[in-house]
Protein backbone atom coordinates (compact mmCIF):
# COMPACT_ATOMS: atom_id res chain seq x y z
CA UNK A 1 0.00 0.00 0.00
CA UNK A 2 0.90 3.35 -0.79
CA UNK A 3 2.51 5.12 2.56
CA UNK A 4 1.45 9.13 1.17
CA UNK A 5 -0.77 10.66 3.49
CA UNK A 6 -1.26 13.88 2.41
CA UNK A 7 -1.82 15.75 -1.46
CA UNK A 8 0.23 17.90 -2.80
CA UNK A 9 1.18 21.21 -0.67
CA UNK A 10 -0.29 23.15 -3.21
CA UNK A 11 -2.89 22.21 -5.92
CA UNK A 12 -2.73 25.77 -7.09
CA UNK A 13 0.73 25.95 -8.59
CA UNK A 14 0.08 22.29 -9.68
CA UNK A 15 -2.83 23.26 -12.15
CA UNK A 16 -2.46 26.71 -12.95
CA UNK A 17 -5.69 26.76 -14.79
CA UNK A 18 -8.60 29.10 -14.81
CA UNK A 19 -12.27 27.91 -16.44
CA UNK A 20 -13.79 31.23 -17.96
CA UNK A 21 -17.00 32.52 -19.64
CA UNK A 22 -17.82 35.14 -22.00
CA UNK A 23 -21.33 36.82 -21.93
CA UNK A 24 -23.21 39.30 -23.25
CA UNK A 25 -25.48 41.07 -25.68
CA UNK A 26 -25.98 40.02 -29.07
CA UNK A 27 -23.20 42.21 -31.47
CA UNK A 28 -21.62 43.44 -28.36
CA UNK A 29 -18.28 41.38 -29.95
CA UNK A 30 -17.86 38.44 -27.70
CA UNK A 31 -16.34 36.22 -30.46
CA UNK A 32 -14.10 38.65 -31.49
CA UNK A 33 -13.00 39.31 -28.16
CA UNK A 34 -12.26 35.47 -27.85
CA UNK A 35 -11.06 35.82 -31.34
CA UNK A 36 -8.49 38.56 -30.37
CA UNK A 37 -7.52 36.36 -27.12
CA UNK A 38 -6.43 33.44 -29.19
CA UNK A 39 -4.99 35.05 -32.12
CA UNK A 40 -2.98 38.23 -30.24
CA UNK A 41 -1.52 35.74 -27.53
CA UNK A 42 -0.39 33.26 -30.58
CA UNK A 43 -2.79 30.07 -29.79
CA UNK A 44 -4.12 30.16 -33.31
CA UNK A 45 -2.85 27.43 -35.78
CA UNK A 46 -0.87 29.00 -39.00
CA UNK A 47 -4.19 26.89 -40.98
CA UNK A 48 -6.98 28.14 -38.72
CA UNK A 49 -5.95 31.53 -39.51
CA UNK A 50 -6.08 30.62 -43.04
CA UNK A 51 -9.13 29.36 -42.85
CA UNK A 52 -10.66 32.53 -41.03
CA UNK A 53 -8.46 34.85 -43.48
CA UNK A 54 -10.11 33.31 -46.46
CA UNK A 55 -13.49 32.63 -45.16
CA UNK A 56 -13.48 36.87 -44.75
CA UNK A 57 -12.48 37.15 -47.83
CA UNK A 58 -14.99 35.11 -49.26
CA UNK A 59 -17.48 37.54 -47.27
CA UNK A 60 -16.19 40.49 -48.61
CA UNK A 61 -14.32 41.75 -45.35
CA UNK A 62 -10.93 43.32 -46.36
CA UNK A 63 -9.49 42.08 -42.83
CA UNK A 64 -9.61 38.71 -41.19
CA UNK A 65 -12.82 38.58 -38.95
CA UNK A 66 -11.40 36.79 -35.94
CA UNK A 67 -14.79 35.90 -34.79
CA UNK A 68 -14.85 33.00 -37.11
CA UNK A 69 -12.35 31.55 -34.81
CA UNK A 70 -15.52 30.49 -32.44
CA UNK A 71 -18.09 30.95 -34.56
CA UNK A 72 -18.00 27.22 -35.73
CA UNK A 73 -21.37 26.61 -36.79
CA UNK A 74 -22.63 27.11 -40.64
CA UNK A 75 -25.61 29.20 -38.71
CA UNK A 76 -23.48 31.33 -36.41
CA UNK A 77 -21.06 32.38 -39.12
CA UNK A 78 -24.28 32.90 -41.95
CA UNK A 79 -26.28 35.22 -39.11
CA UNK A 80 -22.79 36.79 -37.24
CA UNK A 81 -23.95 35.36 -34.23
CA UNK A 82 -23.27 32.74 -31.62
CA UNK A 83 -25.96 30.18 -31.08
CA UNK A 84 -24.34 27.57 -28.92
CA UNK A 85 -21.56 27.06 -26.77
CA UNK A 86 -18.10 27.32 -28.28
CA UNK A 87 -15.45 25.76 -26.33
CA UNK A 88 -11.51 26.59 -26.35
CA UNK A 89 -8.22 25.67 -24.97
CA UNK A 90 -5.25 28.04 -25.08
CA UNK A 91 -2.59 28.74 -22.85
CA UNK A 92 0.17 31.55 -22.14
CA UNK A 93 3.53 30.61 -20.20
CA UNK A 94 1.31 32.09 -16.75
CA UNK A 95 -1.74 29.84 -16.81
CA UNK A 96 -4.02 27.46 -18.89
CA UNK A 97 -7.24 28.36 -19.89
CA UNK A 98 -10.58 26.72 -20.46
CA UNK A 99 -12.91 29.39 -21.96
CA UNK A 100 -16.65 28.50 -22.93
CA UNK A 101 -17.88 31.31 -25.45
CA UNK A 102 -21.80 31.53 -24.51
CA UNK A 103 -24.18 33.25 -26.69
CA UNK A 104 -25.90 36.43 -26.09
CA UNK A 105 -29.40 35.90 -27.87
CA UNK A 106 -31.80 36.03 -25.03
CA UNK A 107 -33.03 33.11 -26.44
CA UNK A 108 -30.09 30.93 -25.91
CA UNK A 109 -29.52 32.96 -22.65
CA UNK A 110 -29.76 29.17 -21.16
CA UNK A 111 -26.17 28.29 -22.80
CA UNK A 112 -24.71 30.82 -20.67
CA UNK A 113 -25.98 28.44 -17.58
CA UNK A 114 -24.19 25.41 -18.95
CA UNK A 115 -21.07 27.83 -19.33
CA UNK A 116 -20.97 29.43 -16.54
CA UNK A 117 -21.73 26.19 -14.23
CA UNK A 118 -17.74 25.32 -13.89
CA UNK A 119 -16.65 28.46 -14.38
CA UNK A 120 -14.19 30.77 -12.04
CA UNK A 121 -14.82 33.82 -13.93
CA UNK A 122 -16.93 35.63 -16.09
CA UNK A 123 -16.58 38.32 -18.69
CA UNK A 124 -19.34 40.12 -19.32
CA UNK A 125 -19.51 42.47 -22.61
CA UNK A 126 -21.50 45.64 -22.69
CA UNK A 127 -21.32 48.00 -26.26
CA UNK A 128 -20.14 51.20 -24.69
CA UNK A 129 -23.10 53.00 -27.20
CA UNK A 130 -25.36 50.94 -25.23
CA UNK A 131 -24.33 50.87 -22.25
CA UNK A 132 -26.28 48.01 -19.59
CA UNK A 133 -29.13 46.50 -21.30
CA UNK A 134 -31.38 43.65 -19.87
CA UNK A 135 -29.56 41.12 -20.87
CA UNK A 136 -26.50 42.42 -19.26
CA UNK A 137 -28.75 42.06 -16.30
CA UNK A 138 -29.82 38.69 -16.59
CA UNK A 139 -26.26 37.37 -17.42
CA UNK A 140 -24.66 39.69 -14.55
CA UNK A 141 -27.55 37.72 -12.62
CA UNK A 142 -26.80 34.49 -14.08
CA UNK A 143 -23.40 34.60 -12.73
CA UNK A 144 -24.23 35.46 -9.68
CA UNK A 145 -26.41 32.77 -8.29
CA UNK A 146 -23.93 30.12 -10.05
CA UNK A 147 -21.58 31.97 -7.90
CA UNK A 148 -18.71 32.36 -10.16
CA UNK A 149 -16.49 34.53 -8.28
CA UNK A 150 -14.78 36.85 -10.23
CA UNK A 151 -16.61 38.95 -12.99
CA UNK A 152 -14.89 41.27 -15.54
CA UNK A 153 -16.90 44.02 -17.38
CA UNK A 154 -15.59 44.19 -20.36
CA UNK A 155 -16.99 47.85 -22.06
CA UNK A 156 -16.16 46.59 -25.79
CA UNK A 157 -16.33 48.99 -29.31
CA UNK A 158 -14.83 52.04 -27.29
CA UNK A 159 -13.38 53.12 -30.76
CA UNK A 160 -16.86 53.85 -31.54
CA UNK A 161 -17.16 56.44 -28.86
CA UNK A 162 -14.13 58.15 -29.02
CA UNK A 163 -12.14 56.33 -26.48
CA UNK A 164 -14.79 58.87 -23.97
CA UNK A 165 -13.41 58.04 -20.13
CA UNK A 166 -16.89 59.73 -18.71
CA UNK A 167 -18.78 56.65 -21.32
CA UNK A 168 -16.81 54.23 -19.44
CA UNK A 169 -16.90 55.50 -16.26
CA UNK A 170 -20.34 55.62 -16.09
CA UNK A 171 -21.48 51.82 -17.50
CA UNK A 172 -18.84 50.43 -14.94
CA UNK A 173 -20.26 52.75 -12.04
CA UNK A 174 -24.13 51.54 -13.28
CA UNK A 175 -22.77 47.51 -13.53
CA UNK A 176 -21.21 47.61 -10.29
CA UNK A 177 -23.55 49.11 -8.56
CA UNK A 178 -26.18 46.60 -10.28
CA UNK A 179 -23.80 43.56 -9.53
CA UNK A 180 -23.11 44.55 -5.67
CA UNK A 181 -26.51 44.17 -5.13
CA UNK A 182 -26.73 40.60 -6.45
CA UNK A 183 -24.14 39.39 -4.05
CA UNK A 184 -21.00 39.64 -6.61
CA UNK A 185 -17.37 39.59 -4.52
CA UNK A 186 -15.23 41.51 -7.10
CA UNK A 187 -15.87 43.34 -10.46
CA UNK A 188 -13.43 44.52 -12.78
CA UNK A 189 -14.42 46.93 -15.24
CA UNK A 190 -11.84 46.80 -18.35
CA UNK A 191 -11.95 49.37 -21.19
CA UNK A 192 -11.82 47.68 -24.70
CA UNK A 193 -12.06 47.11 -28.46
CA UNK A 194 -11.59 43.68 -29.71
CA UNK A 195 -11.76 44.71 -33.45
CA UNK A 196 -8.68 47.36 -32.10
CA UNK A 197 -6.93 44.91 -29.80
CA UNK A 198 -7.01 47.82 -27.12
CA UNK A 199 -6.61 46.76 -24.05
CA UNK A 200 -7.49 42.98 -24.71
CA UNK A 201 -3.58 41.33 -24.79
CA UNK A 202 -1.72 44.73 -25.09
CA UNK A 203 -2.18 47.97 -22.99
CA UNK A 204 -4.34 50.82 -25.52
CA UNK A 205 -2.66 54.10 -26.36
CA UNK A 206 -5.65 55.64 -27.49
CA UNK A 207 -6.40 55.21 -23.45
CA UNK A 208 -3.77 56.57 -21.42
CA UNK A 209 -6.34 57.40 -19.16
CA UNK A 210 -6.91 54.29 -18.12
CA UNK A 211 -4.22 52.56 -15.70
CA UNK A 212 -5.24 49.13 -14.71
CA UNK A 213 -4.64 45.59 -16.44
CA UNK A 214 -5.65 44.00 -19.85
CA UNK A 215 -7.96 41.36 -20.51
CA UNK A 216 -5.21 38.94 -21.11
CA UNK A 217 -3.53 40.50 -17.95
CA UNK A 218 -5.77 40.25 -15.59
CA UNK A 219 -6.85 36.89 -16.43
CA UNK A 220 -3.15 35.57 -15.88
CA UNK A 221 -3.14 37.23 -12.83
CA UNK A 222 -6.88 36.74 -11.18
CA UNK A 223 -6.39 34.59 -7.50
CA UNK A 224 -8.05 31.15 -8.05
CA UNK A 225 -7.98 28.33 -6.26
CA UNK A 226 -8.46 24.74 -7.09
CA UNK A 227 -8.22 22.89 -3.75
CA UNK A 228 -11.81 21.12 -3.08
CA UNK A 229 -10.97 19.63 -0.34
CA UNK A 230 -11.43 22.21 2.08
CA UNK A 231 -15.27 21.32 0.83
CA UNK A 232 -17.45 18.60 2.69
CA UNK A 233 -16.12 15.23 1.41
CA UNK A 234 -18.45 14.10 -0.81
CA UNK A 235 -18.63 11.05 -2.95
CA UNK A 236 -21.74 10.36 -5.00
CA UNK A 237 -21.93 6.20 -6.41
CA UNK A 238 -21.61 6.27 -9.63
CA UNK A 239 -20.94 1.92 -10.39
CA UNK A 240 -20.95 -1.21 -8.28
CA UNK A 241 -17.35 -3.18 -9.13
CA UNK A 242 -18.13 -7.12 -7.81
CA UNK A 243 -16.27 -9.23 -10.32
CA UNK A 244 -16.76 -12.42 -8.68
CA UNK A 245 -13.73 -14.23 -10.40
CA UNK A 246 -11.23 -16.80 -8.83
CA UNK A 247 -8.92 -13.94 -8.90
CA UNK A 248 -11.27 -11.59 -7.42
CA UNK A 249 -14.15 -13.64 -5.80
CA UNK A 250 -15.07 -11.25 -2.80
CA UNK A 251 -14.05 -8.04 -4.16
CA UNK A 252 -17.08 -5.52 -3.52
CA UNK A 253 -15.88 -1.58 -4.56
CA UNK A 254 -17.97 1.50 -4.92
CA UNK A 255 -16.42 3.78 -8.22
CA UNK A 256 -17.14 7.43 -8.74
CA UNK A 257 -15.38 10.73 -8.75
CA UNK A 258 -14.96 12.27 -5.46
CA UNK A 259 -17.21 15.48 -5.89
CA UNK A 260 -15.72 17.39 -2.55
CA UNK A 261 -12.99 17.03 -0.06
CA UNK A 262 -11.08 13.97 0.80
CA UNK A 263 -11.61 10.35 2.17
CA UNK A 264 -8.78 8.32 4.45
CA UNK A 265 -8.58 4.28 4.90
CA UNK A 266 -9.75 3.84 8.31
CA UNK A 267 -12.34 7.21 7.87
CA UNK A 268 -15.77 6.29 8.91
CA UNK A 269 -18.58 7.03 6.33
CA UNK A 270 -22.28 7.27 6.43
CA UNK A 271 -23.94 5.85 3.15
CA UNK A 272 -27.15 8.04 2.47
CA UNK A 273 -29.93 8.14 1.98
CA UNK A 274 -30.20 5.31 4.29
CA UNK A 275 -27.81 6.56 6.70
CA UNK A 276 -26.26 2.93 7.37
CA UNK A 277 -22.76 3.39 8.03
CA UNK A 278 -18.84 1.45 7.76
CA UNK A 279 -15.53 2.33 7.68
CA UNK A 280 -13.01 2.41 4.87
CA UNK A 281 -10.72 -0.54 4.66
CA UNK A 282 -9.22 0.39 1.07
CA UNK A 283 -9.03 2.82 -1.54
CA UNK A 284 -8.16 2.04 -5.50
CA UNK A 285 -6.67 4.63 -7.57
CA UNK A 286 -5.57 4.15 -11.06
CA UNK A 287 -5.18 0.04 -9.83
CA UNK A 288 -2.99 0.55 -7.17
CA UNK A 289 -3.92 0.71 -3.38
CA UNK A 290 -3.48 4.54 -1.70
CA UNK A 291 -4.00 5.73 1.78
CA UNK A 292 -5.99 8.73 0.68
CA UNK A 293 -7.95 10.19 -2.30
CA UNK A 294 -9.23 13.39 -2.84
CA UNK A 295 -11.26 15.57 -5.06
CA UNK A 296 -11.89 15.39 -8.74
CA UNK A 297 -10.12 12.09 -8.67
CA UNK A 298 -11.97 8.92 -10.08
CA UNK A 299 -11.48 5.55 -7.28
CA UNK A 300 -12.49 2.88 -6.05
CA UNK A 301 -13.89 2.98 -2.20
CA UNK A 302 -13.96 -0.42 -0.50
CA UNK A 303 -16.04 -0.95 2.77
CA UNK A 304 -15.37 -2.91 6.24
CA UNK A 305 -19.40 -4.24 5.71
CA UNK A 306 -21.46 -5.19 2.66
CA UNK A 307 -24.47 -2.92 2.93
CA UNK A 308 -26.56 -2.43 0.35
CA UNK A 309 -24.91 0.29 -1.76
CA UNK A 310 -26.08 1.66 -5.48
CA UNK A 311 -25.50 3.90 -7.78
CA UNK A 312 -26.88 7.00 -6.64
CA UNK A 313 -25.97 6.96 -3.01
CA UNK A 314 -23.64 9.26 -1.66
CA UNK A 315 -20.59 8.49 1.31
CA UNK A 316 -20.05 11.20 3.43
CA UNK A 317 -17.59 11.57 6.61
CA UNK A 318 -20.03 10.14 9.47
CA UNK A 319 -19.44 13.50 11.32
CA UNK A 320 -19.92 15.55 8.42
CA UNK A 321 -23.02 14.37 6.62
CA UNK A 322 -25.58 16.26 4.83
CA UNK A 323 -29.45 16.22 6.11
CA UNK A 324 -31.49 14.45 3.67
CA UNK A 325 -34.89 15.58 2.63
CA UNK A 326 -37.43 15.07 0.03
CA UNK A 327 -38.45 18.92 -0.08
CA UNK A 328 -36.21 20.82 -2.05
CA UNK A 329 -36.45 24.80 -1.96
CA UNK A 330 -34.09 25.71 -4.86
CA UNK A 331 -33.20 28.96 -7.26
CA UNK A 332 -33.71 27.69 -10.39
CA UNK A 333 -32.62 29.09 -14.21
CA UNK A 334 -35.52 27.84 -16.57
CA UNK A 335 -33.78 26.74 -19.74
CA UNK A 336 -36.47 24.67 -22.08
CA UNK A 337 -38.95 26.37 -24.33
CA UNK A 338 -42.01 24.78 -22.77
CA UNK A 339 -43.09 26.16 -19.53
CA UNK A 340 -42.42 24.87 -15.31
CA UNK A 341 -45.80 24.84 -13.67
CA UNK A 342 -46.68 24.20 -10.15
CA UNK A 343 -48.01 20.71 -9.74
CA UNK A 344 -45.72 19.38 -12.72
CA UNK A 345 -44.17 16.06 -12.65
CA UNK A 346 -40.68 15.75 -13.36
CA UNK A 347 -37.06 14.19 -12.44
CA UNK A 348 -34.51 15.67 -10.43
CA UNK A 349 -31.43 14.38 -11.40
CA UNK A 350 -28.99 15.36 -8.25
CA UNK A 351 -24.94 14.13 -8.87
CA UNK A 352 -24.95 9.96 -10.18
CA UNK A 353 -29.10 10.25 -8.52
CA UNK A 354 -32.07 10.64 -10.32
CA UNK A 355 -35.72 10.61 -8.36
CA UNK A 356 -39.36 11.41 -9.23
CA UNK A 357 -40.82 14.54 -7.64
CA UNK A 358 -43.59 17.22 -8.44
CA UNK A 359 -43.19 20.67 -8.17
CA UNK A 360 -44.94 21.83 -5.14
CA UNK A 361 -44.85 25.80 -5.59
CA UNK A 362 -43.46 28.80 -7.58
CA UNK A 363 -43.44 30.90 -4.77
CA UNK A 364 -41.72 33.96 -7.19
CA UNK A 365 -39.91 34.63 -10.02
CA UNK A 366 -36.96 37.48 -10.19
CA UNK A 367 -37.63 40.75 -11.62
CA UNK A 368 -34.05 41.43 -13.46
CA UNK A 369 -34.55 45.17 -13.85
CA UNK A 370 -34.95 46.48 -10.11
CA UNK A 371 -33.88 42.54 -8.58
CA UNK A 372 -37.80 42.31 -7.23
CA UNK A 373 -39.43 39.23 -6.56
CA UNK A 374 -42.46 38.87 -8.50
CA UNK A 375 -44.91 36.42 -5.85
CA UNK A 376 -46.53 33.55 -7.00
CA UNK A 377 -46.32 33.12 -10.86
CA UNK A 378 -47.82 30.02 -11.11
CA UNK A 379 -45.16 28.85 -13.95
CA UNK A 380 -41.71 30.06 -15.15
CA UNK A 381 -41.31 30.17 -18.75
CA UNK A 382 -37.72 30.66 -20.91
CA UNK A 383 -35.08 32.30 -19.58
CA UNK A 384 -36.89 33.01 -16.22
CA UNK A 385 -35.46 32.51 -12.79
CA UNK A 386 -37.30 31.98 -9.98
CA UNK A 387 -37.71 30.23 -6.45
CA UNK A 388 -39.15 26.63 -6.19
CA UNK A 389 -40.07 23.84 -3.62
CA UNK A 390 -40.07 19.90 -5.29
CA UNK A 391 -41.08 17.51 -3.15
CA UNK A 392 -38.91 13.92 -3.94
CA UNK A 393 -40.19 10.78 -4.71
CA UNK A 394 -37.19 9.24 -2.14
CA UNK A 395 -34.80 11.59 0.15
CA UNK A 396 -31.93 13.40 -1.21
CA UNK A 397 -28.13 14.49 0.08
CA UNK A 398 -28.29 17.71 -0.68
CA UNK A 399 -25.54 20.64 0.12
CA UNK A 400 -26.73 24.38 0.29
CA UNK A 401 -25.26 25.26 -3.35
CA UNK A 402 -23.26 28.56 -1.80
CA UNK A 403 -21.11 25.44 -0.22
CA UNK A 404 -20.63 22.88 -2.92
CA UNK A 405 -20.89 23.97 -6.56
CA UNK A 406 -20.88 19.60 -7.20
CA UNK A 407 -23.33 18.41 -4.61
CA UNK A 408 -25.72 21.94 -4.60
CA UNK A 409 -26.76 21.94 -7.50
CA UNK A 410 -29.53 19.43 -9.75
CA UNK A 411 -31.31 19.25 -12.72
CA UNK A 412 -34.90 19.35 -13.60
CA UNK A 413 -36.09 16.98 -16.14
CA UNK A 414 -39.20 16.12 -18.18
CA UNK A 415 -39.58 12.71 -17.57
CA UNK A 416 -41.45 11.98 -21.22
CA UNK A 417 -38.82 13.02 -23.59
CA UNK A 418 -35.64 13.75 -21.12
CA UNK A 419 -35.52 17.20 -22.03
CA UNK A 420 -34.06 19.45 -19.56
CA UNK A 421 -36.42 21.86 -17.69
CA UNK A 422 -34.16 23.57 -15.38
CA UNK A 423 -30.79 24.40 -13.70
CA UNK A 424 -31.12 24.03 -10.13
CA UNK A 425 -29.10 25.53 -7.62
CA UNK A 426 -30.15 24.41 -3.42
CA UNK A 427 -30.57 26.54 -0.43
CA UNK A 428 -30.27 30.52 -0.88
CA UNK A 429 -30.54 32.28 -3.89
CA UNK A 430 -28.07 35.49 -4.13
CA UNK A 431 -25.25 36.00 -1.38
CA UNK A 432 -25.98 38.18 1.64
CA UNK A 433 -24.10 40.94 2.75
CA UNK A 434 -22.56 38.80 5.21
CA UNK A 435 -21.34 36.26 2.51
CA UNK A 436 -20.40 38.61 0.54
CA UNK A 437 -17.97 40.27 3.21
CA UNK A 438 -16.44 36.58 4.23
CA UNK A 439 -15.87 35.79 0.25
CA UNK A 440 -13.96 39.66 -0.09
CA UNK A 441 -11.76 38.21 3.02
CA UNK A 442 -11.38 35.00 1.10
CA UNK A 443 -10.99 36.41 -2.25
CA UNK A 444 -13.93 35.07 -3.44
CA UNK A 445 -16.27 31.88 -3.58
CA UNK A 446 -13.58 29.55 -4.28
CA UNK A 447 -15.25 26.16 -3.98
Amino acid sequence: MSTSTEQPADLTAATTLLRFATAGSVDDGKSTLVGRLLHDSKSVLADQLEAVEHASRSRGQEAPDLALLTDGLRAEREQGITIDVAYRYFATPRRRFILADTPGHVQYTRNMVTGASTAELAVVLVDARNGVVEQTRRHAAVAALLRVPHVVLAVNKMDLVDYAEPVFAAIAEEFTTYAKELGVPEITAIPISALAGDNVVEPSANMDWYGGPTVLEHLETVPVSHDLTACHARFPVQYVIRPQTAEHPDYRGYAGQIAAGAFRVGEEVTVLPSGKTSTITAIDALGEAVDIAWAPQSVTIRLADDIDISRGDLLAPTGDAPATSQDVEATVCHVADRPLAVGQRVLLKHTTRTVKAIVKDIPSRLTLDDLSQHPAPGQLVANDIGRVVVRTAEPLALDAYADSRRTGSFLLIDPADGTTLAAGMAGESFATAKAVAAAEDEEGWDF
